[in-house]
């Protein structure tokens, strides 16, 4: 056999590779890719950068999504549950909204702001990347429903009902304690207020009393916004259970698959878990310290020590790929998709998908896993869209 017989089949495999590759760029361009979960605007009221242009350290921006595809980049609007306890929530929140729509009017050739699934066609021509808002805990609504409107006004598409902490709404999955077990008779009415409003009742980060509830009442379709399955991390509350997961599908909604390491490496996740108990146990040391009239220990230095004794582990994109395939298979292409949690897991992020350029590399995994085009185009976007589109359309028509 001649050596160029013998060198042909390794020159193929580069041409193969980069064929797929281009496969995989290719559609990510062209389908509608939906991220549910984007955490800039936290980040745009922290310290201003201009994502029209590269963003140094940022993981979206505009020239990193248009390289990715990223057509509809929900920017979460996120309070914690100290800011709800200094009454500071109403006033960040709307900043947070601010500053979205300072950066639409700064580039309006880049961005749009986004209201309805219905204007994506129109609004996503000459290549601008939609800003929808998602508002991660409803903490900003305070006690008052009508604070509802004024959100959805102002373009808020879907309230994640608590976070870190119960609030008035909902019990948190990270709370050791329950408030409510289940939703607060204040919390109903928010569902039913969203439900009318035709805002999306976001079930990620409550506690499964509350989520089961939130599920139940609403009267369309509900999502999980970022919220990866617990079938690989079974103690950590955060992540869906199946049974939850089912009840979602059944009632037409999607459960978004976030990125972070902290959601789809039982390690990260096991980690998280625990850091969230130390920070309880650090709350009632320092409310004891507090009361006796000592020094209360310095919540930095925790966080500094934490973080240095607990790397996030090496992590490889199939792990985002195994979740997908799992949640495929319990629940059906079409009720799953993306919530990356880009800019908001501190860079906690599995290798090759470490930014919103990096789509197409979660597109080709997709594709060398056997997925169709057209299944890849649902996960992508398309459950989303349909999703939103039948909320919208069983929201009390003004």
């Amino acid at each position: 056999m001649s050596r160029a017989s013998l060198l042909a089949p390794l020159l193929l495999l580069p041409i193969a590779a980069l064929a797929a590759e281009d496969a995989a760029r290719a559609l990510a361009r062209e389908a509608v890719i939906v991220d549910t979960h984007v955490d800039a605007p936290g980040m745009l009221t922290e310290r201003w950068m201009d994502l029209g242009a590269d963003a140094q350290g940022r993981e979206f921006d505009y020239p990193k999504a248009r390289a990715g595809g990223l057509d509809v980049a929900f920017m979460s609007i996120y309070t914690s549950p100290e800011q709800d306890e200094k009454g500071e929530a109403w006033q960040i929140a709307n900043a947070m909204i601010d500053s979205v729509e300072a950066l639409a009017e700064r580039h309006p050739d880049k961005f749009a702001l986004l209201r309805s699934p219905g204007d994506v066609d129109r609004l996503r021509k000459g290549d601008r990347v939609l800003l929808p808002l998602g508002m991660e805990n409803g903490a900003p609504i305070g006690d008052d429903l009508a604070n509802l409107k004024l959100f959805h006004d102002r373009g808020v598409r879907y309230i994640t009902l608590a976070h870190s902490a119960a609030n008035r709404i909902a019990d948190s999955s990270y709370g050791i304690e329950r408030k409510w077990h289940g939703l607060s008779p204040f919390g109903k009415q928010v569902v039913a207020e969203m439900n009318r409003l035709g805002i999306m009742v976001d079930v990620s980060h409550i506690s499964d009393e509350s989520a089961r509830e939130a599920i139940a009442l609403s009267r369309v379709p509900v999502i999980a916004s970022h919220s990866a399955f617990r079938h690989f991390t079974p103690d950590f509350e955060r992540n869906i259970s199946d049974e939850l997961a089912k009840a979602v599908a059944a009632k037409g909604g999607v459960v978004q698959v976030p990125f972070g390491i902290a959601f789809v490496n039982p390690k990260g996740a096991a980690d998280t878990q625990a850091h969230f108990r130390a920070i309880n146990d650090l709350n009632k040391r320092n409310a004891e310290l507090k009361a006796a009239g000592k020094p209360e220990e310095d919540r930095e230095a925790f966080e500094k020590a934490w973080s240095d004794s607990h790397p996030a582990p090496a992590t490889k994109i199939d792990a985002v790929l195994d979740q997908i395939d799992y949640g495929v298979k319990l629940i059906g292409v079409d009720h799953v998709g993306i919530g990356s949690d880009f800019d908001g897991v501190s860079g906690e992020l599995p290798d090759t998908l470490r930014t919103v350029a990096d789509y197409p590399n979660l597109v080709a995994g997709l594709q060398s896993r056997g997925y169709s085009d057209a299944d890849i185009r649902k996960i992508l976007g398309g459950n989303l869209l349909r999703t939103w589109t039948a909320i919208e359309a069983g929201a009390e028509k003004p």
